[in-house]
């Protein structure tokens, strides 16, 4: 996977990650299993995947942490949600309905898609989640 590849990753991981990034510390896979409640060895499976692709570090006895890759990934995720959420809030669905609505087709959006779609709302630094960071490709003057 490539900077710009994230469509490869299920809403599974998706989740996840986003779950590790919001975090912003190291899960254990107890603590993982228990916010979505599933099956610790369904946690450890996705885990053990998720490390193969170098976006994840699994210490066993310790716990799962995003490595630099995976931070980067996951904070495009984050964003993506985000302004998805926001663009949906924009034709009448409220926060939370727009939040899950989001989560049900994000995982097929670009990220040349979502910058675009940036760009177009002018850059917004917050959406009903919180947040939005904006990257290189979406801040880049097209003129």
């Amino acid at each position: 996977m490539d900077q710009c590849d994230v469509a490869g990753l299920s809403p599974r991981k998706v989740a996840y990650l986003k779950y590790l990034y919001e975090r912003d510390e190291t899960a254990r896979t107890g603590e993982i299993a228990a916010h979505f409640t599933v099956d610790p060895s369904t946690v450890s499976k996705t885990v053990r995947e998720l490390a193969s692709t170098g976006l994840v570090d699994h210490r066993p006895y310790t716990g799962v942490v995003l490595t630099g890759k995976g931070h980067e990934y996951a904070e495009f995720l984050v964003r993506r949600h985000r302004i998805l959420g926001l663009i949906l809030t924009h034709y009448g669905l409220a926060g939370e309905e727009a939040c899950r609505e989001a989560e049900r087709f994000e995982s097929y959006v670009s990220r040349d898609a979502i910058n675009k779609m940036c760009q177009s709302l002018g850059h917004p630094t917050r959406g009903i989640c919180g947040a939005i960071s904006h990257d290189r490709g979406c801040c880049v003057d097209e003129g």
